[in-house]
């Protein structure tokens, strides 16, 4: 008897192409990035606009590189608790929501507390963007596409100065905000339709040891900022320094007890990652430090337009994009030792180099080689220094060892800007076209010896690889994330400032 069949029913499933799916991740992840250097170019028009003094500039980035580092870590394991996928969505509505009101602010002190709250947003961005990627991209193609997701940060912190400029020249300083409104609102749904929702291990939030931290690290860069001015033995500064050594020393007490610590002491026992967070700290202190004093030099002394001056940077913050990928490549031949050393070296000549150059008659072609310096010895840290951080590290602590070092890199960022133009200023500077005269020296000087710490630091470190010990894919400066616990047995970490 003839028996009637039902053809099965092909699937209706749809597969997104990776693109799409890169492009979901990174496109937040990219405004996250750029709007960490975009107001470098655009603060001497602020400056004039609201009447900011240079300690409210310094806190314009200061605001949003603190919240970012000190909540990073929490945002992650927030995003294993609630959905990945909803932290990262809440990050970008919280961010774009602030980008709104920082181009609405009308006081120097309502942009600091909208530039804030975007870290807050930037910091649910940054380590969720490279999770969700992962896990909507083949194992076979993941290398790829974490890669050129690192580029694209790298992109983002190369081209904030540049696209800053250009739209302050172009519109004003409040549209550097406004156009984070146009990119979330495609951002948003192509998320929502290409990325997929997933969790990881639910463990209580360490609130306690977030706040003793984010409230430390504050209360430093508060002291150093004001230190002029309100005098540096001062009761309000002293007071600060001794209340950020003690919520300090608090909050690696706290972690050596808690079960669930947001920062694992015991991270620290190995040699390559301590060594790699010394080295984290301390270039970023010189070097980005010097980004932020040099960035109005070009403008105030040399005379260059926001636009002008943030392509005039592009030697320096462009290069680590070329370098960093060379540098992975040559990490498992030269040894992390030997890059390391060669790029700090290189980053503190160029401080010393330009400390040397730089008045008022300097021409900006004096100073291309010695940006050019930077920006190799840039490149050459970052890959080697990514490498040693997980180097030692069990495959279960490559996310938490890579955020942390992230997080300390951030917090590095912060002190530069307040330290070194702490010293600009204690030596008689000003943001006027002779202020610089004398003052700018003795700043770079500074942060050149905060490199030479970190070259100091980077001869203990051990030289070269096994063939055994884990592969890093070269990234530029910012952040990286926790991969799915699936992916456990494809570590890799992309270290970004």
């Amino acid at each position: 008897m003839a028996t009637n069949t039902v053809p099965p029913r092909r699937s209706t499933v749809r597969t997104i192409p990776i693109w799409v799916g890169l492009v979901a991740a990174s496109l937040p992840m990219f405004m996250a990035t750029l709007d960490n250097l975009v107001m470098t170019s655009a603060l001497a028009v602020i400056q004039a606009d609201l009447g900011a003094s240079v300690g409210q500039l310094q806190w314009f980035l200061n605001a949003y590189t603190l919240s970012f580092a000190t909540l990073m870590l929490a945002a992650a394991t927030l995003g294993d608790r609630w959905g990945r996928r909803n932290v990262f969505l809440g990050g970008i509505a919280v961010f774009t929501l602030a980008s709104i009101a920082s181009a609405l602010a009308s006081t120097p002190a309502l942009l600091i507390a909208a530039r804030a709250v975007q870290g807050a947003g930037a910091a649910a961005i940054m380590p969720l963007s490279l999770t969700l990627l992962a896990g909507v991209v083949p194992a076979a193609k993941r290398a790829l596409a974490i890669g050129i997701w690192g580029g694209v940060s790298g992109l983002g912190v190369a081209l904030g100065p540049v696209v800053g400029g250009a739209v302050v020249d172009g519109i004003s300083w409040e549209a550097i905000f406004w156009i984070n409104v146009p990119v979330a609102l495609i951002a948003v749904p192509l998320a929502l339709v290409a990325l997929k929702e997933s969790r990881g291990r639910r463990q209580p939030l360490d609130m306690l040891g977030i706040v003793l931290a984010g409230a430390g690290v504050f209360l430093l860069v508060w002291a150093v900022v004001h230190g002029n001015d309100d005098g540096w033995a001062s009761t309000t500064v002293l007071l600060s320094f001794v209340a950020s050594a003690v919520l300090v020393a608090g909050f690696v007490l706290r972690e050596s007890r808690t079960a669930f610590p947001v920062v694992p002491l015991r991270l620290f026992r190995s040699r390559s990652f301590s060594i790699a967070n010394v080295i984290g700290v301390t270039f970023t202190l010189g070097m980005f430090g010097a980004v932020f004093l040099l960035s109005q030099y070009l403008q105030i002394v040399m005379g260059y337009t926001p636009f002008q001056a943030g392509l005039r940077t592009l030697p320096w913050t462009a290069a680590p994009m070329v370098v960093a990928p060379l540098a992975g490549i040559l990490a498992p031949r030269l040894g992390l030792r030997a890059l390391l050393v060669s790029g700090l070296v290189l980053q503190a000549g160029s401080l010393v180099w330009m400390a040397a150059i730089l008045g008022p008659d300097t021409v900006y072609i004096s100073m291309v080689p010695a940006l050019v310096m930077a920006g190799v010895g840039m490149g050459l840290t970052f890959a080697p220094s990514a490498t040693a951080v997980l180097v030692d590290m069990a495959e279960v602590d490559h996310a938490t060892a890579s955020s942390t070092n992230s997080t300390i890199r951030e917090i590095g960022v912060a002190l530069g800007i307040a330290v070194l133009t702490a010293v600009f200023l204690g030596a008689g500077g000003s943001l006027t076209p002779t202020g610089y005269t004398n003052a700018l020296a003795p700043a770079l000087l500074v942060g050149a010896g905060a490199v030479a710490v970190g070259i100091v630091a980077a001869a203990f470190m051990p030289g070269r690889l096994g063939r055994d010990q884990v592969r890093v894919v070269p990234g530029t400066p910012s952040s990286t994330g926790r991969l799915p616990e699936s992916d456990a047995s494809s570590p890799v970490a992309v270290q970004l400032p």
